[in-house]
C-alpha cells in the first residue's frame, strides 16, 4: 500500500458534462429572466405612464389639500405591486440551474492513501477505508425513458462520526472503473485490517474487487 494519490474515473463523460452544463446554464438564465422581467416592467410602465417624472418641490404644492400631495411629499408609501412577487417564482430555476451546473463540473472521487474522498455539489467527505465499515452497494441511474441501470458501489462508514461515501464502480464511458482504480480501492480497504471478527466482510469485499479488476472485459 502506497501514500500515492489516486484519481477515480468517477462522474459523468465529457459529453455528458457540456450538456449538463448547458442545460443548469439556461435554467439559471431563465430564473433569473423571471425574476427581473417584473421589476423591468414596472420601472418601463412608470416612465410610460407619467409617474417617473420629477417630483415638484413642497413651495409649489403647498396650497393643495394634503390628500392631493404627490406620495412622496405626503409621507404615504405606495405597497410594491403583485407583478414583483411574482418574480419570486423564479428564483428556484436559479437555484436549480446552479445546482447543476455545480454537481456536474465538481463531482469527483480519489484516494489519498487510504483515505477516500467524494466530493459533490456542495462538499466533501473523506473516510478512512482502513477502519471504516465497508459494504457493498448499489445506486440506479436513468438511461433512457423508462430504463434504469444499476451501478455497483462501495459504501464506507466511519464507525466513530458515522460520515460516509459511497463511490461507485462504474468510471466515465466504462463499464468498471480502471483495473488499477480497483486494486487501489481494494488495498485502501485492507491496508491493516484483521482479517477477522466483522472486518472479515471488507476483505471478501475488496476480493471481489481484485476479482474484477483481474477481468475488465467482464468474461
Amino acid at each position: 500500500m502506497t501514500n500515492e494519490k489516486v484519481r477515480l474515473s468517477v462522474g459523468a463523460s465529457p459529453g455528458q458534462r457540456a450538456f449538463t452544463a448547458v442545460v443548469g446554464v439556461l435554467f439559471g438564465a431563465f430564473g433569473a429572466v423571471f425574476v427581473l422581467l417584473p421589476l423591468l416592467a414596472d420601472n418601463l410602465l412608470r416612465r410610460l405612464t407619467g409617474f417617473g417624472d420629477p417630483v415638484p418641490s413642497y413651495d409649489e404644492v403647498r396650497d393643495l389639500p394634503p390628500g392631493m400631495l404627490p406620495p412622496d411629499l405626503s409621507g404615504s408609501t405606495e405597497a410594491p405591486g403583485p407583478g414583483r412577487f411574482i418574480g419570486l417564482c423564479g428564483i428556484p430555476f436559479v437555484l436549480l440551474g446552479l445546482y447543476l451546473v455545480l454537481r456536474v463540473l465538481r463531482t469527483a472521487a480519489w484516494l489519498d492513501g487510504t483515505r477516500a474522498s467524494v466530493r459533490g455539489a456542495l462538499g466533501t467527505r473523506t473516510v478512512d477505508l482502513a477502519t471504516a465499515e465497508v459494504t457493498a452497494g448499489a445506486v440506479g441511474y436513468r438511461a433512457g425513458e423508462e430504463a434504469v441501470v444499476r451501478v455497483p458501489t462501495v459504501v464506507a462508514r466511519d464507525r466513530g462520526t458515522g460520515r460516509r461515501v459511497t463511490v461507485p464502480l462504474q468510471g466515465m464511458g466504462l463499464a468498471t472503473l480502471p483495473p488499477y482504480e480497483l486494486r487501489a480501492l481494494a488495498d485502501a480497504i485492507t491496508a491493516g485490517r484483521p482479517t477477522d471478527g466483522r472486518d472479515a466482510d471488507a476483505h471478501v469485499l475488496a476480493g471481489q474487487l481484485r476479482t474484477m479488476a483481474g477481468n475488465p472485459l467482464g468474461r
